[in-house]
């Protein structure tokens, strides 16, 4: 399936560099956030680009989440101290609001695939000593009748196009999920947390994949962090040397409502 979907990709993009002026004059670039023109393909207009928060320095070196102002070198967050994380260290490259929140929605339900690329470029500025570190590049699985239904795994299609960015190993089988949960849109930290409990393994044909290995954990939101963590806790039952989380945007402390219907 991986194969045919990489092929798919190809041919695309085959056809886009054969058609050269008369693809872009029948099918121009449009904004990543508004689906306004625009010159390039995976750029934003001179409206949207503005509403993007890139999380920058100073942040906390385990869970990446941004400072006002530097607290001095290896200060960790209220977060990191009071729950340390099973993976070594998070990061996100935009805050989920505005327009962060239509492209992850754009992605993951309106089929919006040919944004992953783009996505996946300001996640590898964001995550680039974890992109180092990587020795494999996992996707948060999708239960097989979920992903029947959809079609495609968005977190895949992000860890795909980091995995080509960066040359390193794609594994997208690497993690199960064996449980079949609920949509977390809408629940509670503690129901997030109960929902995704034992939903993953690393199944017994993959375990060459991780056993020994630093994985590089890839979802496209880090909301309350029940599923990266129940996804790292899996892995370091799998064999896992160390884990990394990278996601796209990430919901900021505080800013998580559960009554919010565009909260994922």
């Amino acid at each position: 399936m991986n194969a045919l979907t990489d092929r798919i990709a190809d041919i695309k993009g085959g056809a886009t560099k054969a058609g050269g002026f008369g693809v872009r004059m029948f099918f121009p670039p449009l904004c990543a956030g508004c689906r306004r023109i625009v010159a390039a393909p995976g750029t934003l207009c001179g409206e949207c680009w503005p509403s993007i928060r890139f999380l920058e320095r100073p942040w906390c070196e385990v869970m990446g989440t941004p400072f006002s102002h530097d607290m001095g070198e290896g200060f960790l967050s209220a977060e990191a101290i009071a729950n340390p994380p099973p993976f070594a260290r998070a990061r996100a490259a935009v805050s989920y609001d505005g327009v962060a929140r239509r492209m992850v929605q754009g992605l993951k339900y309106s089929d919006r695939t040919d944004l992953a690329p783009w996505m996946a470029g300001w996640m590898a500025r964001a995550g680039a000593e974890l992109l180092a570190d990587a020795d494999v590049i996992v996707p948060i699985p999708l239960h097989r009748r979920r992903f029947l239904w959809r079609r495609f795994n968005q977190s895949a299609e992000l860890a795909r196009a980091l995995a080509r960015r960066a040359d390193k190993p794609f594994e997208p089988a690497a993690l199960a999920r064996v449980k079949i949960t609920r949509q977390q849109v809408g629940l509670g930290l503690s129901e997030r947390e109960a929902n995704v409990r034992g939903a993953f393994r690393v199944p017994p044909e993959a375990d060459i994949k991780v056993r020994g290995r630093h994985v590089l954990l890839v979802d496209d939101v880090y909301t309350t962090g029940a599923t990266v963590v129940a996804a790292a806790r899996a892995l370091k039952r799998g064999g896992a040397a160390a884990i990394d989380v990278l996601t796209f945007a990430r919901v900021l402390p505080g800013g998580f409502r559960p009554d919010q219907p565009a909260t994922i």
